[in-house]
């Protein structure tokens, strides 16, 4: 193979690995469906199924406990609430603005079976839901 026939092949790699970590990159922080309320963002989850419960890891960096919300509906888990911009921000120039802001709502769906939700607290930037299995 000739050397440049080799560099090309690895422009292009190269080419396709940052796509690749672009579309992670917008996969993290997914604009949500329009709602009335305004739009929305889906924060990113990580799920883990033991033999007694569900968890899930809901990342949340800079939303207060108390703007959070979560409900269980017909096999679906919602976290919901709002992430507000600081204070300071409000009054200042914004050179970049990438972690979103505002309404969010994320439909998690549950595996077949009846939970309960169990407890649930903010830990480290992150929402997490500890859901017991085989409760009626």
């Amino acid at each position: 193979m000739a050397r440049s026939d080799i560099e090309t092949l690895m422009w292009l790699e190269a080419c396709e690995m940052l796509e690749r970590a672009e579309r992670l990159q917008r996969q993290f922080f997914q604009l949500g469906e329009q709602r009335a309320r305004g739009p929305s963002w889906e924060p990113p989850v990580d799920v883990f199924e033991t033999p007694e419960e569900l968890w899930i890891v809901v990342a949340l960096p800079g939303v207060e406990s108390a703007k959070v919300e979560i409900a269980i509906e017909d096999g679906v888990v919602i976290v919901s609430g709002a992430r507000e911009l600081p204070g300071t921000a409000r009054r200042a120039a914004i050179h970049r603005l990438e972690i979103p802001h505002g309404r969010f709502e994320r439909r998690i769906p549950l595996p077949a079976g009846p939970y309960e939700l169990g407890r649930h607290e903010m830990e480290n930037g992150c929402v997490v839901l500890s859901l017991r299995k085989g409760v009626v």
